[in-house]
């Protein structure tokens, strides 16, 4: 199979096997989502990487856990590879209040009725219940990468093992796992020694003498001073150029990491990127109705992965990494031709971006050589002076991009990094003059998700002045050129550290500098391996030692987010102006 060569869907049934005349499958991706097929979804990422390299790929999306979909398309050759889809299916089920959502946006009619809470484990009992003496079950995605050692779990408040454990898997394949996946079906192809592949983790009876051990699991369930020193080393050797391999005891086994993959290659992501996507839902599954999230992504462009912010209550940085590599503009201006010829393309290109869609075309050069600083961080509490901060790479992918034959908008609706802009003292205004005149959408998305110093010092956010100095630019700018555009915020109540009387300092600070009361309102949810996660469970922050105060009261983290979204005697509800 070629790049850029527009292919037919991974088939998902034993029909469309036939229709390819294949008497077998190598893998079988089993997920939590309907099979659309897009760049931004994982699981079809995966499976059109390996189907580039020759080897036969299915689908299996949403089974359903009580009827023998698991066994529509047989038993693979090589391996199954489960993933619960591109959202952690307990944050995809459950608000942080732990009530069920009754929405899915990656479910066919978008009833949330087809993804079980804890996907991976369901879905691998279903495969072992099945088939008995199966071939390797290998764990992948969002859900199984951030579980992978020892974490605290939510919804059960307490510390759950590795999923690999819990879920009686052979492998799993965390980050962004397009090489590792490569990598482990060729050697389980070849019938070589998986144990050498980076990104990949795995049991055993013993450990590598070179590996550094994590406190044990009997340990970091019980002691909350052993499950910090767990997570602060094994947050240290996420960064592929420094890091070490990991060891973990649970009882007589050990649960092996071993040291993440390199940082992708641009000529790798263009290459991901250029494997003839579909950009729809599979019809097998369109049958069933429309799903919302395709709206979303169809028609949007993916220009680079990770992110240096390091949020702390993001996940981010142990997952896609906090290096951040970029797709060559030739690649994206390719794609975006490609969607101009698209029979549902209107001429509006719905985002260009990334985790945060500023961060594109530069980084730190120290740390592509030496790895991240395990000191400081790039952007907090100031940013590092040796951050190359630099929007013109971007501002001629823009530019380019609304010139393109067939395109009449190009939107950037990813969330941006104000104080990024004003810290690039040649490029942040022109390139926020182009967004004001062109890519904005009515409304800007900026995320600064508290004004208190010290509840954005918990969450590892910049302080509330470079807010109202992008928020002032932004405006004037909008009025010079006669638009009708309008900041969105962000906000998370009861983060560690903020207490209701913040929630109401905010409420004023939003009325009386902001001119309106924030609608885009969350109550934070612990979600495993963040920092702001280490902080809800122990009750101190890690950065300097000290307590630090947790909301753990459902109907007192409810009323801290009402401060902002609630009628309450005596208060007008506020709208923008």
């Amino acid at each position: 199979m070629k790049e850029n060569v527009k292919l037919p869907f991974l088939p998902t049934t034993k029909k469309e096997l036939r229709q390819l005349g294949w008497t077998h499958l190598d893998v079988i991706l089993v997920t939590g989502d309907a099979y659309i097929d897009s760049p931004f979804i994982g699981v079809a990422v995966i499976g059109r990487v390996l189907a580039a390299a020759g080897f036969k790929v299915g689908i299996i999306a949403q089974p359903d856990v009580q009827g023998d979909d698991i066994m529509s398309l047989g038993e693979p050759c090589l391996f199954w590879g489960i993933s619960g889809g591109c959202i952690d299916s307990m944050v995809a089920n459950r608000t942080a209040s732990g009530r069920k959502r009754k929405r899915d946006d990656y479910t066919p009619g978008g009833i949330n009725n087809r993804r079980p809470d804890r996907a991976v484990l369901i879905y691998a009992n279903l495969i072992r219940s099945r088939f008995k003496n199966t071939c390797p079950l290998v764990l992948g995605g969002i859900e199984a990468s951030l579980r992978r050692v020892a974490h605290y779990d939510y919804w059960s408040n307490k510390i759950r093992r590795s999923i690999l454990l819990d879920a009686k898997a052979n492998y799993l394949l965390y980050g962004m796992a397009e090489r590792a996946v490569l990598e482990l079906a060729s050697c389980l192809r070849d019938q070589g020694d998986s144990r050498t592949i980076r990104g990949l983790c795995y049991l055993d009876t013993t450990k590598p003498k070179e590996y550094l051990e994590l406190p044990p699991f009997e340990d970091v369930a019980k002691d909350t001073e052993a499950f910090t020193r767990m997570f602060q080393l094994f947050y240290d050797n996420n960064d592929p150029v420094t890091a070490h391999g990991l060891v973990q005891r649970y009882d007589k086994r050990y649960l092996i990491q071993n040291p993440p993959q390199p940082v992708a290659r641009q000529e790798e992501l263009d290459h991901y990127h250029g494997l003839g996507y579909q950009l729809e839902l599979h019809p097998f599954y369109a049958q069933h109705g429309k799903v919302k999230a395709l709206e979303t992504i169809r028609f949007s462009i993916a220009t680079h992965r990770g992110c240096y912010g390091e949020c702390n209550f993001c996940a981010i940085a142990v997952h896609q990494g906090r290096t951040v590599s970029w797709r060559s503009r030739q690649s994206i201006l390719a794609e975006a031709k490609r969607l101009t010829s698209h029979p549902a393309f209107k001429g509006m290109i719905h985002d260009v971006g990334g985790p945060t869609a500023n961060m594109y075309g530069f980084e730190c050069a120290k740390k592509l050589q030496k790895g991240c600083c395990t000191d400081k961080r790039c952007l907090f509490p100031e940013i590092c002076p040796t951050m190359p901060i630099d929007h013109g790479e971007q501002l001629k992918l823009l530019t380019e991009l609304r010139t393109l034959k067939g395109v009449k908008k190009v939107v950037v609706s990813s969330g941006i990094r104000y104080d990024m802009i004003l810290a690039d003292r040649k490029m942040g205004l022109p390139w926020l003059c182009q967004l004001v005149k062109y890519h904005v959408s009515g409304q800007l998305k900026v995320a600064p998700e508290h004004c208190d110093d010290h509840v954005l010092a918990c969450m590892g956010k910049p302080g509330k002045q470079s807010l109202l100095k992008f928020r002032e630019l932004f405006n004037r700018l909008t009025h010079k050129e006669g638009l009708k555009q309008f900041l969105t915020y962000y906000i998370i109540a009861a983060h560690p550290g903020c207490r209701l009387q913040d929630m109401k300092g905010l409420r004023k600070f939003a009325l009386k500098e902001l001119k309106l009361l924030p609608r885009q309102v969350q109550i934070f949810t612990p979600t495993p391996s963040t920092w702001s996660t280490l902080m809800y469970w122990t009750g101190r922050n890690p950065f300097t030692g000290k307590p630090c105060f947790v909301e753990k009261d459902g109907q007192a983290r409810e009323k801290q987010k009402a401060e902002l979204t609630v009628h309450t005697a005596g208060k007008k509800r506020f709208h923008r102006k």
